[in-house]
């Protein structure tokens, strides 16, 4: 019950949002639900920044509400597949987040940002943004305020990504009859698995694939995703070093805190799916199960939009946005320029 008073006025409102959003995604696909549902929940916040007793659903929303969504996207999508696809992107994932990670550290020298900015900023970019964030943040003691910041430099370029790159796909010449290509570039080259998913959602609609690119990049993302423990582990590592040269004591790496559960599941997920095919029932059983999630992910979608307020940002953000600038644009760079050389696109 308390779970129930606390959030449902949040989930309610981000229902709302979703549902003109899902039927005007339908209306127009080439912007799509997910794009939809963000822009009115930007739009919405900036006249409503105090969101009150709402604000506790519409964080839970954004978060478990899309981790749901993906574990459902594993129904329908087949074990094999993911592995292959998880080993076709990985040289392109290793490259991004290599760059991402230089980048950012090359940008903290050169505009004397904070090292921990840097750090959370760099990481949040190359691996899954949120979540990277939150998972790294004890590890380097990272204190509220460069948390936040970090998180609102990422949400910004995420929103940006949601909606401009499907636009940029169609200017460079993606393939359009399957959504291999797209599917790869906006699973290592974006860095929120939310704005993954609006994207493809997106690609998918513009060209009528059903969930062709969202299934790759969600596999890509995934995979791209499982960096957070080493990343994490090498940071709690450099620090423990640091802090015993200090005579300070470092915080621990923790695997329960750095690994995303929600992959676990979507594997899970996709193993049911395996198996029910090998006896033999139809993968369009699961169908309904993917249109869910796909409603699901305009909801996550609509509570993002409500908590991003990109006027506080742009006011603030300074130094933080032009790391998280540097490092979108090269990580977006870097996919393409790996793509192109092992030609998928």
């Amino acid at each position: 019950m308390n779970f129930i008073e606390k959030n449902w006025r949040g989930i309610i409102i981000c229902f709302i949002i979703a549902l003109p959003s899902w039927f005007l995604g339908r209306i127009f696909p080439v912007v799509g639900g997910a794009v939809i549902a963000i822009i009115a929940g930007m739009i919405i916040t900036m006249f409503w920044n105090d969101k009150g007793k709402a604000g506790a659903g519409i964080k839970w929303t954004s978060k478990v509400i899309l981790q749901t969504a993906v574990v459902l996207l594993g129904f329908g999508m087949n074990l094999g597949i993911i592995f292959e696809t998880g080993k076709q992107s990985l040289p392109i994932i290793i490259c991004t987040i290599t760059t991402s990670l230089i980048i950012a550290w090359v940008m903290k020298k050169v505009l004397k940002v904070p090292a921990n900015t840097s750090v959370l900023v760099g990481v949040g970019s190359s691996i899954c943004g949120g979540s990277a964030i939150a998972a790294t943040a004890p590890v380097i003691d990272a204190d509220d305020d460069e948390i936040a910041q970090s998180i609102a430099v990422i949400f910004f370029f995420n929103v940006l990504a949601a909606i401009f790159f499907p636009i940029l796909g169609k200017a460079i010449g993606f393939d359009t009859v399957h959504g291999d290509a797209f599917g790869i570039f906006a699973g290592t080259a974006i860095n929120d698995t939310s704005s993954v998913t609006a994207a493809a959602t997106t690609w998918d609609s513009m060209w009528n694939l059903g969930s062709e690119t969202l299934n790759k990049a969600v596999t890509v993302k995934l995979t791209r995703t499982l960096a957070i423990i080493p990343i994490t582990l090498g940071l709690s590592l450099i620090r423990a070093k640091k802090s015993a040269k200090d005579g300070k004591k470092g915080t621990s790496f923790s695997l329960k805190q750095s690994f995303p559960m929600f992959i676990l599941y979507f594997v899970i997920a996709a193993i049911v799916t395996t198996v029910c095919v090998h006896m033999g029932i139809g993968v369009e059983v699961f169908q309904p199960v993917k249109e869910l999630s796909k409603f699901m992910i305009i909801m996550a979608m609509a509570a993002i939009g409500l908590n991003s307020n990109v006027v506080q940002l742009i006011k603030t953000g300074g130094k933080p946005i032009v790391v998280g600038a540097a490092c979108w644009c090269g990580i977006t760079i870097v996919s393409l320029i790996m793509q192109h050389i092992m030609k998928i696109w």
